[in-house]
C-alpha cells in the first residue's frame, strides 16, 4: 500500500500582507502547520506604507488644515505650524501599533514559521525561498501587487517616487508633480498639499478619480483648486521627464497643446501590477497579466492552491482583500466551502472632503443598457454644512425601476463612514422610500441621504 507523501507544512502563505497575514492566523489558530514566506518588508503594503501610515498623515493633514480655517470660528491659529520630523515620528507609531508592520514576530508568536526570500514553485507542492526546498499539502498565493515601473521617455535617467516610498521624504518637497489621478494619487496629493506643496496632477482620463460616478471627479478637482491651490490636468499625457539642475522637467501634452513645468519631485502611481514572477507554470496555475485567475471559493486552476487579494485584481482595495483572505482561510481547512462575496462593490478615497461610492455607479448603468433613475443632495440642503460651513459635496443615489438602490456615491466628510449605511441598502435590496423612512440625526451629514432619497419619490 502506497504511503501518504509528507510535506513540510500543512499549508504555506506566500505573501504577508492584508491577503496573506489574516489567513495565516486563522490557519494557526485551527491547529494547521503554517509557514509564511515574505520577500519584502513584512506586513506588506497596508501597516507598511499604505493605508495605516498614509491615513495617521492624512489625519494629522485635516487636522491642520482645519486648524488653519479655524480663525472664522473665532479661534485664535496665528501661531500654528507643523513639524515635518514629528508627523515622520506620528507616522511610524501607527505603523507599530499594527504589531504586523515590518515585524516578523508578529507571525512568529503564532506559531507560525517564517522564511524571507522569493518563493519559486518547483512544483504543484514544492518552493525554493533562497535554496531551501520547502513543501506543503496546500498554498495561499498573497504576493499582492506593486506600482508600475514608468514607461515615461527619461523616467529610467532620473529617479522619481512611488506610493511605496514617497512617505519616506525628510520634508514635503516645494513642488511635486503627480502622474495619476486615481484615489491613491489623490489622496497623496491633498496630504502634501496640505501641508503648503505646489501640487500638479496631471491624469489621462477627461476627469480624475476616473473609477468614481462621474458626478465625483469635477466636484473633487475644483475643490482642490480652490482649498489647495493644486493645478488640475485631465486629458494630459506626460511624454518626457528630464533632470533640470537641482530639479526635474516635466513635459505633457493636454489637449494639443505641449506644455512644461519643472518641480523638485515626481510620483508616479497610475498602475498597479500583479507580482506573478514565482513559477506559476510549474505549479499549474493560470494567470493572466491581470492576475491569477480564480473561482468564487479563492481557488486557482490548481485544486490545491488558493490566491487572495490584489494578485488577483491590482484594483481591489483593501477591505475587499480582506475578504478575500477570510475566504480562501475557510476553504483552505473546511471541507463546506463559501464564496467571497464582494457585492456590493465599494471603493472609497480619503481625500477632503473624502469620497465613497458602493454598487453601480450611472456610467455601469449606462453601459448595462439599465432603465434607472438618479437623485443628488448637495449638502449645502443639510444643517450640517451650515453647522460646520463646508459646502463642497453630496449624496447621489441610483434607483431602478422597482425604487430599489442599486448604486450611491457620496463626497462629503466621514463619507467613509457614511457609505456604510448604503452598502447595507444595496446589499439588501431596499428601496428610496424605506430609505426615507429611516430616522436619521437631523444635524449629521447622514440626513443629506434622507434628503436624496426624499427627491427618489
Amino acid at each position: 500500500m502506497a504511503q501518504k507523501p509528507t510535506f513540510d507544512y500543512d499549508i504555506i502563505v506566500i505573501g504577508s500582507g492584508a491577503a496573506g497575514a489574516p489567513a495565516a492566523s486563522i490557519l494557526a489558530r485551527a491547529g494547521k502547520k503554517v509557514a509564511v514566506v515574505e520577500r519584502g518588508t513584512f506586513g506588506g503594503e497596508s501597516p507598511n506604507w499604505g493605508d495605516m501610515p498614509l491615513g495617521a498623515m492624512l489625519y494629522a493633514a485635516e487636522v491642520f488644515y482645519n486648524a488653519k480655517r479655524a480663525a472664522k470660528f473665532g479661534l485664535r491659529t496665528n501661531a500654528l505650524n507643523y513639524n515635518h520630523p514629528s508627523l515622520l515620528s506620528w507616522r511610524d507609531t501607527v505603523i507599530k501599533r499594527t504589531g504586523a508592520g515590518g515585524n516578523r514576530y508578529y507571525y512568529e508568536k503564532q506559531g507560525i514559521s517564517v522564511f524571507s526570500g522569493n518563493a519559486h514553485f518547483l512544483s504543484p507542492n514544492e518552493i525554493t525561498v533562497n535554496r531551501r526546498h520547502l513543501s506543503a499539502r496546500k498554498f495561499l498565493i498573497a504576493t499582492g501587487a506593486a506600482w508600475e515601473k514608468s514607461t515615461i521617455p527619461g523616467s529610467d535617467k532620473i529617479p522619481y517616487l512611488t506610493p511605496e516610498n514617497i512617505l519616506s521624504l525628510t520634508r514635503p518637497p516645494k513642488t511635486l508633480f503627480i502622474v495619476g489621478g486615481n484615489a491613491t494619487a489623490m489622496e497623496i496629493a491633498y496630504l502634501y498639499a496640505s501641508f503648503g506643496t505646489k501640487v500638479y496632477v496631471a491624469e489621462k482620463a477627461n476627469r480624475i478619480l476616473p473609477e468614481f460616478d462621474i458626478e465625483v471627479g469635477p466636484i473633487v478637482a475644483e475643490d482642490a483648486k480652490v482649498s489647495r491651490n493644486m493645478t488640475i490636468l485631465t486629458r494630459s499625457r506626460v511624454v518626457a521627464l528630464q533632470k533640470e539642475g537641482l530639479q526635474k522637467r516635466v513635459t505633457y501634452i493636454q489637449g494639443r497643446q505641449q506644455k512644461s513645468v519643472r518641480v523638485d519631485e515626481i510620483l508616479v502611481a497610475e498602475q498597479r501590477v500583479p507580482q506573478t514572477d514565482m513559477g506559476l507554470e510549474n505549479a499549474g496555475v493560470a494567470y493572466t497579466h491581470q492576475g491569477i485567475t480564480v473561482n468564487a471559493r479563492m481557488q486557482t486552476s490548481a485544486r490545491h492552491i488558493f490566491a487572495a487579494g490584489n494578485i488577483t485584481d491590482p484594483a481591489i482595495q483593501t477591505h475587499a482583500v480582506l475578504t478575500q483572505s477570510r475566504t480562501a482561510a475557510h476553504n483552505l481547512t473546511h471541507r463546506t466551502a463559501i464564496e467571497a462575496d464582494l457585492t456590493p462593490n465599494l471603493l472609497v478615497a480619503f481625500t477632503f472632503p473624502e469620497v465613497a461610492q458602493v454598487g453601480l455607479n450611472e456610467q455601469e448603468c449606462i453601459k448595462r443598457d439599465l432603465r434607472y433613475k438618479t437623485a443628488v443632495a448637495p449638502l449645502t440642503l443639510t444643517a450640517r454644512s451650515n453647522i460646520t460651513d463646508c459646502r463642497n459635496g453630496f449624496v447621489k443615489l441610483i434607483i431602478d425601476t422597482k425604487g430599489v438602490l442599486i448604486g450611491a456615491a457620496i463626497v462629503a466628510p466621514h463619507a467613509s463612514d457614511l457609505i456604510s449605511e448604503l452598502s447595507i441598502a444595496v446589499r439588501h435590496r431596499l428601496t428610496a422610500k424605506q430609505l426615507i423612512s429611516t430616522p436619521s440625526c437631523f444635524t449629521s451629514w447622514s440626513e443629506a441621504t434622507r434628503i436624496a432619497a426624499g427627491k427618489l419619490l
